[in-house]
C-alpha cells in the first residue's frame, strides 16, 4: 500500500501542475497577470468594477454619454488583444443595444458611461469574455484587452 502511495503522489502532483497551464482550467487573475508592455496596461490608473472589469479612459470624448443602464444603442470601433500583445481582432461593430447580449459582457459593461469621441481601454476577465471556451484564436480562460472608440450613441 505504501509503495502505491509513493508512486501515486508524484503522479498526482504532476497532474495538478499540468492542469494550471494556459490550456488547462486555470483562470488567471488580472492583478497577477503580466501584460505585454505594448498594451500599456496601468491597473493603478484604471477603475475596477464590481464584476471585475477594469477600464481606463485614454481620451474622454466631448459628445453624448452612454447611459449606465441597459438599453442604449451604441456604435464602436475596437482592437482586441490577448495579454501577450497579440491582436486577435479589430474593426467597426454595427450598432448594438447595451444589455441585450449582443457582445461579450465585459465589452457591454465597458462602453457604458463613455462619451462619443472617447477612447477607453478595457481589461476583461475570462468570466466576462469567453470563459472556459476557446473561440477562434482566443484560448479558453483568456484575459482580453480592448481599445474601444465610441462613435455614436442614442
Amino acid at each position: 500500500m505504501r509503495f502505491r502511495l509513493r508512486l501515486l503522489l508524484p503522479l498526482l502532483a504532476i497532474a495538478l501542475v499540468s492542469s494550471c497551464s494556459e490550456s488547462g482550467p486555470f483562470v488567471p487573475s488580472i492583478e497577477s497577470t503580466n501584460f505585454d508592455p505594448s498594451l500599456n496596461v496601468d491597473l493603478a490608473a484604471s477603475t475596477k468594477t464590481a464584476s471585475g472589469l477594469y477600464y481606463r479612459d485614454i481620451v474622454v470624448g466631448a459628445g453624448a454619454q452612454v447611459p449606465t443602464a441597459p438599453g442604449a444603442s451604441v456604435t464602436t470601433s475596437y482592437a482586441g488583444y490577448l495579454r501577450n500583445g497579440v491582436m486577435f481582432d479589430d474593426g467597426d461593430l454595427p450598432a448594438f443595444t447595451t444589455g441585450t447580449g449582443a457582445v461579450i459582457a465585459g465589452y457591454d459593461e465597458g462602453v457604458r458611461g463613455m462619451r462619443v469621441g472617447g477612447q477607453r481601454q478595457l481589461i476583461i476577465p475570462p468570466n466576462l469574455g469567453y470563459g472556459g471556451s476557446r473561440v477562434g484564436s482566443i484560448p479558453a480562460n483568456s484575459i482580453l484587452v480592448f481599445f474601444v472608440t465610441l462613435s455614436a450613441t442614442n
